[in-house]
């Protein structure tokens, strides 16, 4: 195993391949194909690219002062609406993961029945439910009512995800946190749920990048986030392409940022009795 550590260690290429960069690399390059084949189809169009336009719907300066545009201001409702939905998530997946792994018949059979409603259903039809049915009997507006959604049904998906770190934890971890005298909720606290963290992490950043990336259907319920200010400004400007191909970075950057700041998160939860071995 030492040997097999060291010849890994030596292959520069094999560590490169599996770093976040690699993945950043490829994902650019095949950005950089789509790009130039659509450049070229819009050549034989006669479009006429006006990359110029663009930062002043980022941004401007006025007297000095940095005034944000449009797709700034979008970005930041993106942002407001993911964070508190992914906080929401998390907390609606952790609940119902705990109630289907409780003894609770009844708390079994709603969490089996909200997953199946959710999961079952598009994001889209419970958005529109929420807002046009129930919005006006719980006097939500757009915004509450876009992360209600977003919420309620990335929380189902997390939820399968907690279920299944918990129950990778290994039962002799159970008893010996029994043989402590620990009562279950301090077993699920101090010894269960920090171990099924460190394993669920990657599923659970796909989820959160699927919940931002999913985000941008609340545009229907005309929530003015960056996918419904880049409509507004299409529709003013023409620039279709230009601007969608900004709003495509844009959401890029946000999940690229993710995707890092939990590679540094599981570098530093690692276990120190793991082996530093990649395969």
């Amino acid at each position: 195993m030492h040997a097999l550590a060291l010849k890994n260690k030596g292959n520069p290429w094999q560590s490169f391949s599996r770093s976040p960069l690699f993945d950043i690399g490829q994902f650019l390059l095949l950005i950089s194909l789509i790009f130039w084949f659509f450049n070229q189809s819009i050549q034989e169009m006669g479009y006429n690219w006006q990359w110029y336009q663009i930062p002043r719907y980022l941004y401007v300066w006025d007297d000095g002062e940095f005034v944000a545009g449009p797709l700034l201001h979008g970005l930041g409702v993106t942002l407001k609406i993911s964070a508190i939905s992914l906080v929401a998530a998390f907390t609606i997946g952790l609940l119902t993961a705990l109630l289907r792994l409780s003894n609770s018949v009844p708390g079994k059979l709603v969490s089996r029945l909200y997953l199946e409603v959710s999961r079952n259903t598009p994001l889209l039809i419970q958005l529109f439910f929420l807002y046009f049915v129930m919005g006006p009997i719980l006097d939500l507006d757009r915004f509450w009512a876009a992360v209600l959604a977003l919420s309620l049904f990335e929380g189902a998906y997390a939820s399968e995800i907690f279920r299944a770190g918990i129950v990778s934890v290994e039962k002799g971890q159970w008893e010996a946190s029994h043989s402590l005298g620990l009562s279950y909720k301090h077993a699920y606290r101090f010894i269960v749920l920090p171990q099924a963290v460190r394993r669920i992490l990657p599923p659970l950043t796909n989820q959160a990048i699927s919940l931002i990336k999913d985000s941008a259907l609340v545009s229907t319920i005309a929530v003015y986030d960056l996918t419904m200010e880049a409509q507004a400004l299409i529709s003013e400007t023409f620039l279709t392409f230009e601007l969608w191909f900004t709003v495509a970075l844009m959401y890029l950057v946000i999940t690229v940022s993710l995707s890092f700041l939990v590679t540094y998160l599981e570098k530093r939860m690692a276990s120190p009795y793991r082996s530093d071995l990649s395969f």
